[in-house]
C-alpha cells in the first residue's frame, strides 16, 4: 500500500514497536508529540498538506503522510496498521467563517474517526481544549471535567472543539474504538507564534492588559501536554476526557510577562477594563463582518472569553487515572525558551 519514497524501510514498523499516526505533526504541540513519541522508540506516521513539510517530518523521526484531513483516503493510508492515532489538527484562530471551523473541527474530526474505525484502530486520542466549558463570562476556578460543554455562537473555535469532542467521546461507544480526550488550557513552550503576535502588538503600541491583567490561568507546557496525551494512549480506560496543565496557577500578567522575558520584551502596557474591552470587540466584530474588512479585528469577544476572567483547571482525574505528573514546570519551561534564543 505504501510507496517506497513515503516509507523507508528503515522506519517501517518493526516487531512490537508502537505505531502512531499524528496530526497536527506541524504545529507547536504536533512537532514535540512526533519528538516524544520517536525518543520513546514509537514508529510515527504524521499527516501534512505541505510538501515542504516532508523533509521536516523526516528529520524530526516521522514518516510523512501527504494528505487532508478532507481526504478519508489518506487519512486510512495513514492510519493502516498503526494502533493508536493522536489528532492535534484544529483550526485555530480568533477570526474565521464558521464554516471554516466547522469544516476543519468537527468535519475534519468526524474523517477521522471515520478512517481510524475502517483501519481497526485501537485507541484515538484527540486534543480539545479547556476553553471548550466556556460560556457566559464569568470566573471559573478549578473547573473539572463534569462541567458541561458550552457553545458560544459568538466563540466558533470553542464551540467547533466542543461538538468535535462530543463525537470522539460518542464514539467509544458506538464504533469500538477506545478514545480519548486531552483538554490542555493556554500551551506554551519553545517555538509558540502566540507570544509572535503579542510581541508584535507590545512593539506597535496596541496591547493592553485586560481586566488589569490580574485574573488567575492555569498553563500547560507543550511537554506536559505531550506527556498527558501519550498516558492517555496507554492507560485511558475509553470514552474520557482529561484537563491536562502544569499544576501552578497564575495571573495573566505574570504568565505573559514572564514569556514576553524569554524575548527580551518588557510590557508597559495600560489596563484595560472588561466590560469597555467586550463591547469594543463586539463593535469591531461587527465592523469586519459587515464591511468584508481583512485580517483579524485587533480585538474579539472569543479572545476576551479565553484570557479575560479567571479560568483555572483541576488535573486530578488525570493524575488519579494515568498516573499524569508534570515533567516541566514552570521555571524549566522558561530556561528552555531563553536557551532556544
Amino acid at each position: 500500500m505504501y510507496d517506497a519514497w513515503l516509507f523507508p524501510a528503515e522506519l517501517v514498523e518493526i516487531g512490537d514497536m508502537k505505531t502512531a499516526f499524528v496530526t497536527g505533526a506541524t504545529g507547536l504541540l504536533g512537532r514535540h508529540l512526533v519528538r516524544n513519541l520517536v525518543e520513546q522508540g514509537w514508529s510515527v506516521r504524521a499527516l501534512h498538506r505541505s510538501p515542504g513539510d516532508s523533509a521536516a517530518l523526516r528529520e524530526i523521526g516521522a514518516q510523512p503522510v501527504a494528505g487532508d484531513l478532507n481526504d478519508l483516503a489518506s487519512l486510512r493510508d495513514g492510519m493502516a496498521g498503526a494502533a493508536f492515532v493522536f489528532h492535534a489538527a484544529a483550526l485555530f484562530t480568533m477570526w474565521a467563517a464558521l464554516t471554516d471551523f466547522e469544516r476543519v473541527n468537527i468535519e475534519g474530526t468526524s474523517n477521522m474517526l471515520a478512517a481510524a474505525q475502517a483501519e481497526g484502530v485501537e485507541c484515538f486520542v484527540y486534543i480539545s481544549a479547556a476553553g471548550v466549558v466556556m460560556g457566559e463570562g464569568k470566573p471559573m476556578r478549578d473547573v473539572t471535567e463534569d462541567t458541561p460543554l458550552a457553545y458560544p455562537s459568538w466563540a466558533p473555535y470553542l464551540s467547533t472543539k466542543a461538538r468535535a469532542q462530543e463525537l470522539v467521546l460518542e464514539a467509544n461507544k458506538i464504533s469500538g474504538i477506545r478514545t480519548a480526550v486531552i483538554m490542555p488550557p493556554m500551551i506554551w513552550g519553545r517555538g509558540m507564534h502566540m507570544l509572535d503576535n503579542i510581541v508584535k502588538n507590545v512593539a506597535e503600541g496596541r496591547f493592553r492588559w485586560p481586566a488589569g491583567g490580574e485574573q488567575m490561568m492555569s498553563t500547560a507546557h507543550v511537554d506536559n501536554v505531550c506527556a498527558c496525551a501519550i498516558l492517555a494512549a496507554e492507560k485511558s480506560p475509553g470514552g474520557r476526557a482529561y484537563f491536562v496543565s502544569d499544576g501552578k496557577n497564575q495571573s495573566m500578567r505574570a504568565v505573559l510577562s514572564d514569556l514576553l522575558s524569554t524575548r527580551g520584551v518588557v510590557v508597559k502596557a495600560a489596563n484595560a477594563p472588561l466590560d469597555m474591552a467586550w463591547r469594543m470587540a463586539t463593535v469591531m466584530e461587527f465592523i469586519w463582518r459587515t464591511f468584508r474588512r481583512s485580517g483579524e479585528p485587533p480585538l474579539t469577544r472569543q479572545m476576551l472569553r479565553l484570557v479575560g476572567y479567571d479560568f483555572t483547571v483541576s488535573n486530578q482525574r488525570a493524575r488519579d487515572e494515568l498516573g499524569y505528573q508534570p515533567v516541566t514546570n514552570w521555571a524549566g519551561g522558561l530556561a528552555k525558551m531563553r536557551a532556544s534564543g
